[in-house]
């Protein structure tokens, strides 16, 4: 591994922390990595606050491997103990807001776009750093996949301590509202919408999604908020409660909902039915490329723009997931070297694969 690569992408993601990018202002960042780009020579093209970059000799005739991750952060805990946007230092830690999520992935994936950019590869690279990622925005993403047609498979860069997700489960929130009629508690009157709403509680937890996930498995199912009443002695008429569905790639979103929808009372409303699962089949070349290398594969519980792409991808990155979105957020040097070097591993792979 060369040393200098290193050094390039922890003096790189420094700077970035530095920098104010939550979603939706993102701004400042892209234009900061636009610059970084084009000072090594690196043609850059804007969609927002998106950045694209393609190889010199970019050919429509051959495949094209995305390489991407999101430049956003969410906002900071307020239990950070140091500011978030002017870190301590540290020899082995990047500190600051974004630094693991994802911003080691963005300067790791910028190196490794640096070090093929010159190379004439079987399959074309495209860098493609995205914004909005954090907050399923409409300008992230959602937006690039109808701009860039010719993406043939992605590698996702989130911290997945470079273990590699071949899957992911999406995410259904639906807001459900059970109605009744109000009346005074000590005459039995009225419709206790409570009640609805734990009978169709207890029935969405008993119906079964016959159809399992080879990688996945069932579909996942909790509720996970409910709220009734005004006062001890007032018969509820309406209860709300919320249900947090993770899908697999055996069902879409639509189809989860009807299916709950037509056997309960209550109201179910999704907050939104985009967020799908996604599955890269067993025998596609992403997955022989990361199994001839050795790397640990697993279904990730999270989701990340892969759910916004049609292609096959594997989602895999430095850094450490359980360190997102919490106070006091670092990386470890030592694994942006790592996230390098199986990055190049990987690309040089599956230059062997296709030929």
């Amino acid at each position: 591994m060369n040393k200098e690569y290193i050094r390039r992408s922890a003096n790189l993601l420094k700077e970035l922390v530095s920098l104010k990018s939550f979603s939706g202002e993102e701004k400042v960042r892209s234009d900061f990595l636009c610059s970084y780009l084009s000072e090594r020579g690196v043609e850059t093209e804007r969609s927002g606050n998106n950045i694209i970059a393609r190889q010199p000799h970019h050919n429509m005739a051959k495949q094209t491997l995305m390489l991407n991750s999101h430049i956003d952060s969410v906002r900071p805990a307020a239990t950070y103990t140091f500011d978030p946007f002017n870190p301590p230092l540290s020899d082995t830690h990047i500190f600051g807001l974004g630094s693991n999520d994802a911003g080691a992935s963005v300067v790791c994936l910028l190196q490794t776009f640096l070090h093929f950019y010159e190379s004439e590869l079987p399959f074309n690279l495209m860098l493609v750093l995205s914004c909005e990622e954090e907050n399923s925005g409409p300008n992230g993403m959602t937006r690039l996949a109808k701009e860039l047609p010719d993406i043939d498979f992605a590698l996702i860069g989130e911290p997945t301590g470079m273990q590699a997700a071949i899957a992911e489960r999406g995410l259904l929130v639906i807001d459900g509202i059970a109605s009744g009629v109000s009346g005074h508690a000590a005459r039995d009157e009225g419709v206790n919408a409570l009640y609805i709403a734990l009978e169709d509680i207890q029935t969405m937890r008993s119906i079964k999604f016959d159809k399992i996930s080879p990688t996945m498995g069932e579909v996942k199912l909790t509720v996970t908020q409910i709220s009734a009443g005004t006062q001890h002695n007032v018969v509820p008429d309406k209860c709300t409660f919320v249900v947090d569905i993770r899908p697999t790639d055996q069902y879409t979103n639509p189809e989860i909902l009807q299916l709950l929808r037509v056997n309960v009372k209550s109201k179910l409303s999704a907050r939104n039915l985009t967020n799908k699962s996604s599955a890269t089949p067993s025998d596609h070349l992403l997955i022989k490329a990361i199994g001839q290398l050795g790397v640990k594969t697993y279904v990730s519980p999270t989701t990340s723009d892969w759910m916004r792409i049609s292609c096959p991808a594997i989602k895999m990155g430095p850094g450490e997931s359980a360190r997102s979105h919490q106070a006091d957020e670092f990386v470890l040097v030592s694994e942006l070297e790592s996230g390098i070097a199986g990055y190049i591993r990987f690309i040089e792979e599956m230059t062997k694969i296709i030929k």
